[in-house]
């Protein structure tokens, strides 16, 4: 990283002795083992050991059953057999984030944002701006690091927004997580104040992890409509806000005691109990 940071001269551009970055790490399967075997994986595992058997013995036993009976085994049937497609594309799902890694060169660092270099926080800066930046970073080590597709659209503008929804359904049905929305501001403030910075739009079969091989069932769908995000979002704003004020002090050198203030803020609201099914 510092290699790629020399060669794009960072350093002298921003006058700098460090840099703060905000990225994502990839493969996810690299700093969530644990999760993946004992969450992911066994829920896979059991769905295809279980599931075609339930099948063959669902089967098996219209052989036994008479007229009438029989249309309702065909219903269960089917039930199961959906069941274990589901499961199916679970595990693909999750595959998708995973590959082997024996050395750095197996990695892949995606940045998406600035946050600071000596003197600056960098949340005046559009996000436009951060991308052009970490492209040029970027740009300096391909095997390692990643520069973050992303499409400008106008919400106030159908054939702008259409757009923007057609990226992202090209985008997660090539396998691709989602998209994360955002205002073009950094910090936008509105008519009630504080806009959300961010939303998380992933795909259908990305959210098929986070939810579950089932989810797309229209009984559990409809609870997912039902959930309460009013906390959430509070919350996410809050840490958000306590993030750029710990950066903030950072830069102006105050006491570590300071920036930690800041930290612990922002892992007591981690600790907060939100609904379970976000």
């Amino acid at each position: 990283m510092r290699s790629a940071l020399t060669a794009a001269d960072t350093w002298n551009t921003f006058n700098t002795t460090w840099v703060c970055l905000d990225c994502e790490l990839m493969p996810w399967s690299a700093k969530a083992q644990e999760l993946l075997r004992v969450q992911y994986a066994a829920v896979g595992a059991a769905g295809r050991a279980s599931l075609p058997r339930a099948v063959a013995a669902l089967e098996q036993a219209a052989a036994r059953l008479s007229a009438s009976d029989e249309a309702r085994l065909e219903e269960v049937k089917d039930e199961y057999r959906r069941r274990e497609e589901n499961v199916a594309k679970f595990v693909a799902a999750y595959r998708q984030y995973c590959w082997s890694v024996s050395s750095v060169g197996d990695f892949k660092l995606a940045p998406f944002h600035l946050l600071a270099t000596e003197g600056r926080v960098h949340v005046d800066k559009d996000h436009v701006w951060h991308m052009d930046e970490l492209a040029k970073i970027c740009r300096c080590d391909l095997e390692l690091l990643l520069a973050t597709p992303y499409k400008l659209a106008d919400v106030t503008d159908p054939a702008s927004e259409a757009e923007g929804s057609e990226w992202w359904m090209n985008l997660t049905e090539r396998g691709g997580e989602g998209m994360v929305v955002k205002s073009l501001s950094f910090i936008l403030r509105g008519n009630r104040g504080l806009a959300q910075p961010a939303v998380k739009c992933r795909g259908r079969e990305y959210l098929r992890i986070i939810y579950g091989p089932d989810y797309t069932v229209e009984g559990n769908l409809a609870r997912l409509r039902n959930r309460g995000l009013d906390h959430k979002r509070s919350q996410a704003l809050g840490e958000f806000a306590l993030g750029v004020e710990g950066l903030e002090r950072f830069m102006r050198h105050e006491p570590l005691r300071r920036v930690h203030e800041c930290v612990f803020g922002v892992l007591a609201l981690e600790s907060e109990p939100v609904d379970p099914r976000l």
